[in-house]
């Protein structure tokens, strides 16, 4: 039989917007109003496009001092970031980093420019600098004279005010595994993206990403070892309930523990609650699908052990919540088609290969030699 290549109905919100990179992390550099400095920088700002990069060149001359090349490494981001000359921007980003490590707006410019020039290697490189960079902060003691509360205060305004940010980052690092091209390529993208953000919705959803697709790309070893790592982590995980219990049952391997898994993950579908972001025919159609998936499984197990009244019934339930996805829905009636032949009933078996049959899927071929040996024996029998 066929592998589901299953596909999670997760929901996917898209950025829309550019990074704010108002609030800062990383040194500050004071410029006096009205100093010389002051205005060089207000030239540079005011200056035409044709102007302003030679002005910045002055500028980054004019100052050598670290401090200060810290200003006109940030200009140089910006101008080459605005101009579109990305490989400009990581070349002064990188220097802007040397100088000072913890600069979190050189990082959110990182990120847009590598999500612009969609390189998704320097993305997620330049991601996992931008929350270690949030970690490190998170992680910081109060400077000398600063109590440990009032320090507390300070640094949740100061991540309060960095959040835009911090979505936009977020939200770039999951569109872009999302959109990969590469199966074994988004899985690596998606457990890197889980370790930056272990205890968030959008982490689990993302171990169950990488889990489907290292499945997509038949390597069934990473595909359990990130499931069952993620299942210890979370238990009542859905989404990798049905994974294992699909691949146990498809594979006619620990069949007792695909069936617990599969019987958990329908109950949990009964009280999970709907997350932000979902409309509710979303979430509706979401725990119907898992619930569908999880009752096919179910049935899956039973024909492997020769259960095919029970097998029916469990597949039976399932054809009309899957119906959504062309895939689950021909599968399910191909086995429901084999069980119905184990129990001699040809005439049945006939119908749920036609039903499978009827839609474009991997299992449309298969489904038609079906129905030709069914319509064959039939033949032979009244001969």
């Amino acid at each position: 039989m066929f592998r589901l290549r299953i596909v999670a109905a997760l929901a996917l919100a898209l950025a829309a917007f550019s990074p704010a990179c108002q609030a800062q992390l990383g040194k500050y550099v004071p410029i006096p109003a009205g100093s010389e400095l002051d205005h060089q920088l207000t030239a540079i700002n005011n200056a035409e496009a044709s102007q302003k990069l030679q002005l910045l060149e002055q500028f980054a001359q004019t100052h050598p001092e670290d401090d200060y090349q810290i200003v006109a490494d940030e200009q140089f981001v910006n101008y080459y970031l605005g101009a579109k000359q990305y490989d400009q921007a990581f070349e002064y980003g990188n220097k802007l980093f040397a100088l000072d490590p913890d600069n979190y707006a050189n990082a959110v410019s990182m990120v847009r420019a590598a999500r612009e020039k969609g390189d998704t290697d320097k993305l997620y490189s330049y991601g996992e600098k931008a929350t270690s960079i949030v970690r490190r902060y998170k992680d910081s003691s109060p400077p000398a004279g600063m109590d440990g509360e009032t320090w507390k205060r300070t640094k949740e305004q100061k991540l309060d005010s960095l959040k835009e940010d911090q979505d936009y980052v977020r939200q770039s690092l999951y569109s872009a595994a999302y959109n990969a091209g590469d199966p074994s390529k988004k899985a690596s993208y998606f457990e890197r993206f889980a370790k930056m953000y272990p205890d968030t919705p959008e982490g689990s959803q993302a171990l169950a990403m990488a889990a489907i697709s290292y499945q997509q790309a038949q390597n069934r070893t990473k595909m359990l070892e990130v499931a069952n790592g993620a299942l210890a982590k979370d238990p009542n995980n859905i989404a990798i309930l049905l994974i294992l219990a699909d691949d146990f049952s498809e594979k006619g391997e620990q069949l007792d523990k695909a069936e617990a898994y599969a019987k958990k993950a329908a109950a949990l579908t009964e009280s999970a609650k709907k997350p932000e972001g979902v409309s509710d025919d979303q979430w509706k159609q979401q725990l119907a699908m898992q619930k569908g998936l999880a009752l096919s499984a179910l049935g899956q197990v039973d024909i492997e052990k020769k259960l095919n009244v029970q097998a029916v019934e469990q597949l039976t339930k399932a054809a009309p919540l899957l119906k959504s996805n062309p895939v689950s829905y021909a599968r399910n009636q191909y086995r429901l088609g084999f069980a119905y032949l184990n129990l001699k009933k040809n005439a049945e078996a006939k119908q749920a290969f036609t039903e499978a049959a009827s839609v474009d899927s991997p299992y449309k071929a298969p489904s038609q030699q079906k129905i030709t040996e069914i319509s064959g024996a039939a033949h032979k029998k009244t001969s």
